[in-house]
């Protein structure tokens, strides 16, 4: 460990083209932004985001394209890990969003001056991050709240459900899946390790927490979002799915899984293919107890 953050800090002396925006204050962004050490997933997918707030690296020889920037004060750590890890910011190509709230989209900004790399999203996600605000039909969606906004990023590159993005070899797909936000997109990509190749989730949140007031049921002011929210669902449950990684670390367990290959290097506990069936199955009893509790 003192090796790594030794590395890391090495790394992070040849970060200084990286202009970085005012950090967020939220109750939980300490703890999200906490360092964590990056590595290899599979193959050419590689971890590099912070504690709490997922970043994912895919190499190719062509470019790389990164997933989610975080807050913008994990820009650094984000940064230090690429470096640390044999690789560059500047070679960013693709810079992708699972959905546009200020602790997964808040690092694009900066990301995306180091690197000059196209930026793109669903077309909801593109709007927020071209604004720098959740977009008024989000369920966390307060109107003046500075909490919320984060740094713009202009000429936000939209994607549809199903559009395949490519860096050289490398091919990204983009999956719809509303219901946490308006915009909220799944990630999928295969990555190989000699002949073998498996398929990578890189799955939104599909937790239904709101702002006071909203429902999912629908109100006064928004229709229901519950059916909508379950086709994400049930999306993700039918992805081919062989490693799991989710925009929360937590969501798929990425710290007991790695405590457990080190225990045991022969084996790789990120590859399960039913990961993807587990986590829609918890979002699924997520969203029932949110709608039987509106419904009372």
């Amino acid at each position: 460990m003192v090796i790594l953050f030794v590395a890391i800090l090495a790394a992070a002396s040849g970060a200084s083209q990286l202009r970085i925006d005012p950090a967020k204050t939220c109750d939980a962004c300490e703890a999200w932004n906490a360092p964590h050490e990056p590595f290899r997933v599979f193959g050419n997918t590689y971890y590099v985001g912070v504690a709490g707030l997922s970043s994912v690296l895919i190499a190719s020889d062509k470019g790389l394209i990164l997933l989610d920037g975080a807050l913008p004060q994990s820009v650094p750590l984000i940064d230090a890990h690429i470096r640390a890890l044999g690789f560059r910011t500047e070679d960013v190509r693709l810079i992708v969003n699972s959905h546009a709230h200020f602790d997964h989209a808040g690092g694009i900004a900066a990301l995306q001056r180091a690197s000059g790399a196209t930026v793109a999203a669903s077309a909801s996600g593109a709007w927020a991050i071209e604004h720098g605000q959740p977009a008024a039909d989000d369920p966390q969606y307060v109107q003046h709240d500075e909490v919320s906004r984060f740094p713009r990023v202009k000429h936000v590159q939209v994607v549809t459900d199903g559009e395949s993005l490519t860096v050289g070899e490398l091919k990204i797909t983009a999956h719809l899946t509303p219901g946490h936000t308006p915009g909220s997109t799944t990630w999928t990509w295969r990555s190989c390790e000699a002949d073998r190749c498996l398929d990578v989730v890189y799955a939104d949140s599909l937790n239904p927490v709101s702002d006071p007031g909203f429902h999912f049921t629908g109100d006064a002011k928004h229709p229901s979002r519950e059916e909508t929210f379950r086709r994400s669902i049930a999306t993700v449950e039918g992805l081919p799915c062989d490693v799991l990684l989710t925009v929360h670390p937590g969501f798929a367990g990425l710290d007991d899984k790695l405590q457990r290959r080190e225990q045991q290097p022969a084996s790789n506990p990120f590859v399960d293919p039913q990961a993807c069936r587990a986590y829609a199955a918890d979002a699924r009893q997520r969203l029932d107890r949110r709608v039987a509790e509106e419904r009372k």
